[in-house]
């Protein structure tokens, strides 16, 4: 009874639902976070967060849900969170390539390549990480999810649920590059069964020789269960520097990979960076960096393992990535680009601004588009994607004019990319 008066502000029901939290009673336990978070108890937060380890599952389940009410409560809904979570010093010049994961109990676990000493592609370098349980307003304490293990560096995080949201048991995987030479660069897995706190032995992706870049945010699993890592590779960045793009397959969730039969080659510079994205017909999309002032892409009517001669997607950008995403709720396309072209520039132009834009018939055609960043004293790149509570849940990198790099977060209502436009 007085637990249930807490419903009302009651100050007796506020404080038996915070001793009750604190029960030896798994039940009590459970149902008295129920109460916190439909109460609106923001200052059980703290209890609700230790419940979130408990040996109980239902009262993790429910410590969960509480703190995700509590957390839609607090906040107005059309919020936009933006923060640069990773600020750039001249220690550590840059923070780039990241990669957010909305975690089971929650809370977001943002990772991002710090690189030490010098912003270089080359410098020393390794994969960090920090936790937000608040949707991504303020932040933890900073981790290491992977040392430098290579004679360059490590970089380009991807973190993913290996197994779909109704599974009891779901891995983590951490996707990174390990670079050692101008012509040594591989991709490999690592596995969590403890919801991202540890990771097992590394498992090589890419086991041919030479320099494969797979950017950050980019492992895509198909309906099928098969998993597409997309990789731009070269003979040796410095001497040749020209991409071709193919995909390594796992039909074994992780455990083995095969190059790609088939492949994507391109004007000038080749194809690179690419991403893959299953379209509702099930064939699978790739959309790939070019020097040719447009999105390029490719198709592939078997999964992945051949691919279609490539064209132009008809979206105009500079050289830099592309992320492309589905929106669970509508079911359309959500693509984020620079929405740049200057001939003759370096790159093809500045990567800005940051757009965004809609599609409903498969990206055959695009509305609705908005810019997230327009500065054009700073460029904005590298974009991971996710969605998270109704919100498009998004990390890039931000350099500035003294060459600094840092990594920001950004969250925004899935309303707004659907907001009318001036034109």
């Amino acid at each position: 009874f007085e637990t249930a008066l807490a419903m009302h502000g009651d100050p007796e029901g506020l404080a038996a639902v915070k001793a009750n939290l604190s029960s030896d009673n798994a039940a009590v336990k459970t149902y008295s976070a129920i109460f916190a978070g439909e109460a609106g108890a923001a200052n059980l937060k703290e209890k609700l967060i230790k419940q979130l380890n408990d040996e109980n599952r239902d009262a993790r389940i429910r410590a969960a849900q509480a703190l995700i009410v509590l957390a839609k409560n607090e906040h107005p809904q059309d919020e936009i969170v933006v923060s640069d979570v990773y600020e750039a010093s001249k220690e550590y010049p840059r923070y780039s390539e990241g990669s957010i994961l909305p975690l089971n109990d929650g809370s977001l676990l943002y990772a991002t390549t710090q690189f030490i000493g010098s912003g270089s592609d080359f410098a020393t370098a390794r994969i960090i990480a920090k936790k937000s349980t608040d949707g991504g307003r303020t932040w933890g304490k900073q981790r290491v999810l992977q040392e430098n293990t290579g004679k360059k560096n490590v970089m380009s995080a991807t973190l993913r649920y290996l197994a779909g949201p109704l599974q009891e048991k779901r891995p983590i995987g951490l996707f990174y590059l390990k670079k050692n030479t101008l012509s040594d660069l591989k991709a490999y897995l690592k596995v969590s069964d403890d919801n991202g706190k540890t990771f097992g032995p590394p498992i090589e992706i890419t086991t041919p020789p030479g320099y494969h870049v797979m950017n950050n945010d980019r492992i895509t699993i198909l309906s099928n269960g098969r998993w597409l890592a997309p990789v731009a590779s070269t003979p040796d960045v410095h001497k040749n520097n020209h991409f071709v793009c193919t995909c390594f397959i796992s039909d074994d969730q992780g455990k083995t990979w095969k190059q790609s039969t088939g492949n994507v080659d391109y004007a000038k510079r080749g194809a690179m960076e690419p991403e893959v994205f299953e379209l509702k017909d099930g064939n699978v999309l790739m959309i790939f960096r070019t020097q040719s002032g447009h999105i390029g892409s490719s198709l592939s009517c078997d999964k992945g393992d051949t691919w279609s001669e490539p064209v132009s997607w008809g979206v105009r950008a500079p050289e830099a990535p592309a992320t492309l995403r589905r929106i669970p709720s509508t079911g359309d396309l959500l693509l984020i680009w620079n929405d740049n072209f200057e001939p003759g520039a370096g790159h093809s132009g500045k990567r800005t601004p940051l757009t965004a834009a809609i599609s409903d018939d498969e990206g055959k055609t695009w509305k609705l588009k908005k810019n997230l960043e327009t500065d054009a004293d700073h460029t904005y790149s590298y974009i991971s994607l996710t969605f998270h509570d109704g919100r498009a849940v998004m990390s890039y990198y931000v350099g500035d004019e003294n060459r600094l790099i840092s990594s920001r977060f950004r969250s925004i209502p899935l309303t707004w990319f659907y907001e009318p436009t001036a034109d």
